[in-house]
């Protein structure tokens, strides 16, 4: 073959060997810039390995045990916001609304922190101190409850009174919000809800219904006690659907069953009468047997 190339004329020569040139110059371009383009891949690809490893280690952050202490969101520093089961990045929060000239004053405004979930500020709402230094000058008045309070359109703010001891109680059924709010644990938000729920129910027969309040903190259960409970009575008899529903234990079909068997059968005589209908499980009668009249 190479022989024959010799007796090709000039002119077809040149051609040949130009089309030689340029397909091994093309081939040796590929090659390089292959080459370029694996090795800036490699690089990016160990870029983006290190920065997700990075990212992982940041969001597979998880806390110690929560624990729960007073603080001063004002002052308190990473290590106890964290202990207190606060994320890095809420923490990093609170540190840039401080360094920007923010003061918490009273302790709703830390439910402002940007990222605070419902259940954490309610969770850590009766551990909030805010130092008298951060305090509206307001405060200096006192009231004969034992915490001062100024009351206007906008807010109003408190200072936490002295919580009871571990051996101290509190009767659940005649406690009002100022005593509730003195049990460890208990801030205004879960004593409104004690006291809200009691009157729902018409009265507290056991203290484990606190369980029924959404993340009510189980440890305060231990300070309340039941005295002679003596609920309020539900007339199944008389009482229409609209008012047989209200009560928390009884849900709008319950409540029809109630007036249907009534209609068909009669006065109702015990809830065992309503034992076949499938709303009225044993576990429904027993909750609501301490709440029924006939």
């Amino acid at each position: 073959m190479i022989r024959e190339f010799f007796y090709l004329q000039k002119s077809d020569r040149k051609v040949i060997l130009t089309l030689l040139v340029v397909i091994v110059s093309v081939f040796t371009m590929i090659f390089l810039t292959g080459r370029d383009s694996t090795e800036t891949t490699t690089q990016q690809k160990d870029s983006i390995k290190s920065r997700t490893s990075k990212s992982y280690n940041y969001s597979s952050y998880t806390p110690k045990k929560v624990e729960r202490f007073t603080f001063d969101p004002n002052t308190a520093d990473s290590t106890q916001l964290l202990r207190l089961g606060l994320q890095p990045w809420q923490v990093r929060n609170i540190y840039k609304y401080r360094a920007a000239g923010g003061i918490y004053r009273k302790p709703l405004d830390f439910a402002k922190l940007y990222g605070l979930t419902v259940k954490q500020y309610r969770e850590l709402e009766p551990y909030i101190r805010i130092s008298s230094d951060y305090l509206p000058a307001s405060t200096l008045v006192k009231e004969k409850e034992g915490y001062s309070r100024k009351e206007n359109k906008d807010s109003t703010t408190y200072q936490h009174p002295v919580k009871i001891k571990a051996t101290d109680h509190i009767v659940l059924n005649t406690a009002d919000t100022t005593s509730l709010v003195t049990i460890p644990g208990i801030g205004p938000y879960y004593a409104r809800k004690i006291v809200q729920y009691g009157n729902r129910l018409g009265g507290y027969v056991s203290v484990n219904q606190l369980d029924e309040i959404d993340d009510f903190p189980t440890e305060a259960k231990k300070y309340l006690v039941i005295s002679n409970p003596s609920p309020k009575k539900l007339n199944v008899n008389k009482l229409t659907l609209n008012e047989l529903k209200r009560h928390p234990y009884i849900n709008f079909y319950q409540a029809k069953a109630i007036t249907d068997y009534r209609r068909v059968h009669g006065d109702i005589h015990s809830l065992n009468d309503l034992r076949l209908i499938k709303d009225f499980s044993p576990e429904v009668i027993k909750r609501l047997t301490p709440y029924v009249a006939y």
